[in-house]
């Protein structure tokens, strides 16, 4: 373990410290990963301009679904949010015509009020996900309730998508960061959820301040996640990955689509609708 101690408790719920799992993370490893972040931002703008798209697209979530609107949010407004959501949007589609779209907001609505209470957030996500069909092709349901958290309330709901980690799986930041000289010969026991990913979070966020961020760190750690994840994906990445992430390389290319800061020029991101066709959706550019 990198010796952190928790920084921002007071903003992730109730949760004592002390029944979070400890988490085994490299030094050398976060070093690397923050290191290619602001090495590889700079010819985009620096690492504050991403810091800026962040913010910006939690303020579109909160603006349309926080405060109990999430029941009134109409199709339109829906159809670009969730254009912003890089492991969820090209099989969403389905959901967005007239019945659908209904329905996914009244469960995303009913997502968010359970989830009000911190305590619960693992309960909620699990009954959120519930209301799908449990099989490979719904996988991505977990990464659009952890997606509608996160960007909803980034203060109290850190990054929870599988690809932070999945223990079902043993893969994510999480296993990309464990210190040990043979991950892949291990699994890692560790639940995969909320106390996890605020205990992630959270040495993420003293590993920032120790080395001089102290602005902007939910931001910051978001980043950094996505970048770590990116390194695996131009490394290891198999026919899954490819077909999720097409498209040219550059040096910021995965950083960016994992947070969603991809939409294309024009403001446009695909949307997978039920007979393969690819609905067009207009979304805001956040970053490029």
């Amino acid at each position: 373990m990198i010796g952190l101690r928790p920084l921002l408790a007071s903003r992730a719920g109730p949760g004592p410290a002390a029944s979070r799992p400890e988490l085994e993370l490299s030094g050398p490893k976060l070093a690397i990963a923050l290191e290619a972040l602001v090495v590889k931002s700079e010819e985009f703008g620096g690492v504050e301009r991403y810091v800026d798209a962040l913010k910006l697209k939690t303020t579109l979530f909160a603006n349309a679904l926080g405060g109990g609107r999430a029941p009134a949010v109409d199709a339109k407004t829906l159809r670009q949010l969730l254009a912003l959501l890089a492991t969820v949007r090209r099989r969403i589609g389905p959901w967005l015509d007239a019945g659908g779209a209904e329905t996914l907001r009244e469960r995303i609505a009913r997502l968010l009020d359970e989830a009000a209470d911190t305590a619960h957030a693992d309960r909620a996500l699990a009954g959120f996900c519930a209301a799908w069909p449990d099989d490979r092709a719904h996988r991505w349901v977990r990464d659009l309730g952890a997606e509608i958290l996160h960007n909803t309330d980034p203060g109290r709901f850190p990054l929870m998508c599988r690809w932070v980690w999945d223990r079902r799986s043993n893969t994510g930041v999480l296993r990309e960061l464990w210190h040990t000289e043979d991950v892949d010969r291990i699994t890692i026991q560790i639940p995969d959820g909320y106390d996890t990913f605020v205990a992630l979070r959270e040495e993420l966020s003293q590993y920032l301040t120790t080395n001089g961020v102290y602005r902007d760190v939910l931001q910051y750690v978001d980043l950094l996640t996505a970048q770590v994840y990116a390194e695996y994906i131009t490394e290891q990445a198999g026919s899954y990955l490819r077909t999720d992430f097409q498209g040219p390389e550059d040096p910021m290319l995965h950083t960016r689509r994992m947070l969603g800061l991809d939409v294309a020029p024009g403001g446009r991101s695909r949307l997978k609708a039920f007979d393969g066709r690819a609905a067009v959706a207009e979304a805001p550019r956040l970053a490029g």
